[in-house]
């Protein structure tokens, strides 16, 4: 009896010991790094080895995960590891974006250095939706004059002078709404802004926050890890060209039209262009302070935007404006540096706009023209000025729209 007894606890306690060993084998192998950011080791890599680095500019040896992601740096359960994740899967969404984006040395330091880059995201016209809001409550007799008092979220201008006057908004309510025509509009019109949870479907995809933009096809299986400042016109369209609102019934009608080109993809059927904008992608025209903003509130998106065709291509009277690269700590550098498309040297003179923003993939040539590079696509264009092109236009005439009266191309 006593023998039996013996062999059954030797029979549990080597089944225990195997139990144990299968168990260990099951568990992951810790995979340590110790950022240099933070000093501080964390095993996401564990689990999350067969990522690839977000961006040449967010190293892991340097940011790690926890930093941006949240998380719990030492848990090796996903459970607990995930369970104080910021913003889900998405860390730039902008209700989690300062924990994750700020400091001084990322993305809420100074205008001085342009890196400003949360600040000028907040106050926007794409994060607010301002513009829209004061419009419809305008034309429904909720408010009387277009000024923006509401937006999407409250936010106000902390710079030491508005250049617009406007240096706060309330968060719109739209409960609050009496007339039916705006409670439509609240309920069918507000998600076309970065801190809205976008329509459900495949096209209308997107992330929130930092990441609708530069994480290309946000929202859909084949955006893994990535964040880039190269953004194709694709990424734009998700927002900027799925079809129209209908202000009579405030609703929003997709386009149907389904485009087998790329000239018919890029803009939708309602108006002519050029060939240089359907060609372009988005960014290689419209600047950083344009989209995301320059830290003042504005009031539409008519107000931010300042590139024009004479913009890159001057007047019959005049030439584009230009700035010579001096000093090696000029923001273009950084730009440049961020996607390197284009080979920057000092000496190099590029366009800039009216406000000054450096369009740093445009440089001037020996010859007298231009070079543009693109920021997506790497293609290299030349193109000359109007001045000496025997253009006919009328000098006092060169907003785009006058532009555009010969050298639309016909669809």
């Amino acid at each position: 009896m006593r023998t039996r007894l013996e062999f059954l606890a030797s029979a549990i306690l080597l089944l225990a010991i195997g139990l144990t060993w299968w168990l260990q084998l099951r568990q992951p192998h810790p995979i340590a790094i110790t950022p240099t950011l933070t000093g501080k080791v964390e095993y996401c890599l564990t689990c999350h080895s067969n990522l690839a680095e977000i961006s040449p500019s967010h190293p892991v040896k340097t940011f790690g995960c926890v930093i941006c992601h949240g998380g719990e740096r030492l848990a090796l359960d996903a459970t607990l590891a995930h369970s104080t994740l910021r913003g889900g899967n998405n860390p730039s969404d902008l209700s989690v974006v300062q924990q994750s984006c700020g400091g001084n040395s990322c993305h809420s330091g100074s205008s001085a250095t342009a890196s400003d880059h949360i600040q000028r995201v907040m106050t926007s016209i794409q994060a607010t939706y301002a513009g829209a809001i004061a419009n419809v409550r305008y034309a429904f007799g909720a408010q009387t004059s277009l000024t923006p008092i509401y937006g999407t979220m409250a936010v106000t201008d902390t710079s030491p002078s508005s250049k617009t006057g406007i240096t706060h908004l309330d968060q719109y309510n739209p409960a609050a709404e009496t007339n039916p025509a705006l409670k439509t509009f609240a309920k069918n019109c507000l998600t076309c802004h970065l801190n809205a949870q976008p329509v459900q479907g495949g096209s209308f995809n997107h992330f929130t926050g930092c990441a609708a933009c530069h994480s290309p096809a946000s929202g859909t299986a084949s955006s893994v890890h990535t964040l880039t400042t190269a953004i194709p016109y694709t990424q734009c369209n998700i927002c900027h060209n799925r079809g129209n609102y209908d202000l009579r019934t405030m609703t929003f009608v997709p386009r149907t039209d389904n485009p087998q080109s790329r000239q018919e993809s890029y803009y939708q059927p309602i108006a002519q262009f050029t060939k240089c904008e359907y060609t372009l992608d988005c960014v290689d025209c419209h600047t950083r302070t344009e989209v995301m903003g320059d830290g003042n509130i504005h009031a539409n998106e008519k107000d931010i935007q300042n590139i024009q065709c004479k913009t890159c291509h001057g007047t019959p009277t005049q030439l584009p404006l230009t700035k010579t690269l001096t000093d090696p700590n000029d923001l273009a550098f950084r730009l440049a540096q961020l996607n390197p498309v284009i080979d920057l040297k000092l000496g190099d003179t590029i366009l800039v706009t009216q406000k000054g923003d450096p369009l740093w993939n445009i440089r001037v040539l020996p010859d007298g023209n231009y070079e543009l590079v693109g920021k997506v696509t790497r293609e290299h264009f030349i193109f000359r000025p109007v001045m000496g092109s025997g253009c006919k236009q009328d000098p006092s005439r060169q907003d785009s729209q006058s532009c555009h009266q010969c050298h639309s191309v016909e669809r």
